[in-house]
């Protein structure tokens, strides 16, 4: 028999302790691979351990839950299933929502044994259908573009767009307007500000700078990645069908995710 492992990220110990439980009388069969307690330890330990099934509180420290689903979605290997996320939530709206958008499934706080059962119920029936399971991965792509703004070919173009980028080097300030840079990179606490002369450091976080930008030239091409699209000089496909783009005035070469390829589907 197949073991299946499921991964249960909550950062309420009693909440994750009950869902455990209730998982253990409801699947008996079912391994508990990792229980993290926040979005970046989540994230880590699904990379590490390629589990079958997450349930994701969508409220955790670190990372949302759609977030880890986010990063997930553009670093899961290539060669291996992605896995069935239900997600644990306290907002009945936002539930509805992910069901309807591909979800697996997903549960409300305070968790109900009756309700749980026919999640349960659910995983059990896709497992059994999907075997490969190889169509998951494109359904939560699909999701993500519906439940994170900026992701989705009509956000939205309201307030004043940034002109001119102040970012410090040493001692001084250096105004970049912002129609000559070639991408935003983000890096821990900064976002790399490129341009063909120079790269400089700005502390600001990628979704504090997305709604200052005009989005139908800069395009978000990775979760820590934003390119102006007037510098796109090409887009190659590998041989594995990943994309990369490579800019006019820069050798560098930018990585397209899997959940923003959908910008460059005509290829």
């Amino acid at each position: 028999m197949v073991t299946i492992r499921a991964l249960v990220a909550e950062d309420e110990s009693i909440l994750s302790l009950t869902l455990i439980n209730m998982l253990a009388k409801l699947w008996p069969t079912l391994q508990i691979c990792s229980t993290p307690a926040n979005g970046v330890v989540a994230v880590q330990d699904a990379l590490a351990l390629l589990p079958d099934i997450l349930f994701l509180d969508i409220k955790m420290p670190g990372k949302t839950g759609l977030e880890v689903a986010h990063e997930l979605a553009e670093e899961w290997p290539d060669n291996k299933a992605f896995p069935l996320v239900v997600y644990v939530t306290a907002y009945d709206e936002f539930a509805i929502e992910a069901f309807e958008h591909a979800a697996s499934d997903y549960v409300l706080k305070p968790i109900s044994e009756e309700r749980l059962s026919k999640t349960v119920k659910r995983l059990h029936d896709k497992l059994a259908s999907q075997q490969d399971r190889s169509g998951e991965l494109d359904r939560m792509v699909a999701q993500l573009r519906n439940l994170i703004p900026g992701i989705g070919a009509t956000a939205t173009q309201n307030g004043e767009k940034l002109s001119i980028i102040r970012a410090a080097v040493g001692n001084q300030i250096r105004m970049i307007p912002v129609s000559d840079v070639l991408y935003f990179e983000a890096t821990d606490k900064y976002i790399n500000v490129v341009t063909a002369e120079h790269a400089s450091l700005i502390r600001l976080s990628l979704r504090e700078l997305l709604p200052q930008l005009d989005n139908n030239l800069f395009w978000q091409i990775h979760r820590g990645t934003v390119v102006n699209s007037q510098f796109i000089h090409s887009a190659t496909r590998d041989e594995s069908g990943k994309l990369s783009l490579k800019l006019r005035g820069s050798d560098d070469k930018l990585h397209v995710s899997r959940v923003y390829a959908h910008l460059f589907k005509q290829m």
